[in-house]
C-alpha cells in the first residue's frame, strides 16, 4: 500500500514557512536553508525531529524549497549528523520554547505517568500518548522511541506494584498470611 500524495490544503496548512520562521531561515545558504526549513515545519507539526529524508514527502520538499527560493535537489545534500543539524535543533527548541529531555525529566514524566495515567490505563499505546501529550504541555521534546517505551514499561510496572501494595495494605493479617501461604 502506497503512500497518499500529500495535499494543496496540508500543505499551506502545515508547511508554509511563516514569517517569524523566515527571520530563523535568513542567513542560511542552499540545501542548509532548506533542510532548516523543513526540520522546523517538521517539528511544530509532529512534536518531534524527522529522522531522515524518508519522513519528507517529495511534495513537501518541492513546496518548501520553492520558498526558501532554493532547488529541492539542494535537500539530498543536507547533513542528517553532526554540528550544524545539532545547532539547527537547538535554534529550533529555543524559537519554539522546547527543551531537549532531561533524566530529571524523564524522571518526572515516568512518576505522573504512573500515579496519573498506568493505574488506570495498562494499554501501553495509550500511556504512550498520554505521555506524548504530557511532553507537548510541558514543553519538553520527547525522548527516542526506545527510552519513551522504557518511561512506559517502568510507569506500568511502577503502578502495578502500588496497586498491589494497597490491596495487600487493606487485606487483614491473617487473609495476608493465607494468601503468601498459597505459593509454598
Amino acid at each position: 500500500m502506497g503512500r497518499q500524495p500529500v495535499g494543496m490544503d496540508e500543505l499551506v496548512e502545515h508547511w508554509t514557512v511563516l514569517d517569524d520562521e523566515l527571520e530563523l531561515v535568513a542567513g542560511k545558504r542552499g540545501g542548509t536553508r532548506l533542510g532548516f526549513a523543513l526540520l522546523l515545519k517538521f517539528y511544530t507539526r509532529h512534536g518531534r525531529f524527522p529522522r531522515g529524508r524518508v519522513d519528507f514527502p517529495d511534495e513537501v520538499v518541492d513546496f518548501v524549497a520553492r520558498q526558501m527560493r532554493v532547488s529541492a535537489a539542494d535537500f539530498d545534500f543536507y547533513q542528517w549528523s553532526g554540528s550544524t543539524i545539532e545547532y539547527h535543533r537547538s535554534q529550533i527548541r529555543e524559537h519554539l520554547g522546547f527543551r531537549a529531555c532531561s533524566v530529571q525529566d524523564a524522571e518526572k514524566l515516568t512518576t505522573w505517568l504512573a500515579s496519573n495515567v498506568a493505574h488506570a490505563e495498562r494499554n501501553a499505546d495509550r500511556v504512550r500518548e498520554e505521555l506524548l501529550k504530557r511532553c507537548w504541555e510541558e514543553f519538553i521534546e520527547p525522548p527516542a522511541p526506545e527510552r519513551i517505551m522504557r518511561m512506559v514499561r517502568s510507569a506500568l510496572h511502577t503502578a502495578e506494584e502500588t496497586w498491589f501494595t494497597t490491596v495487600a495494605a487493606r487485606l487483614p493479617a491473617e487473609a495476608r498470611e493465607k494468601v503468601l501461604a498459597l505459593d509454598d
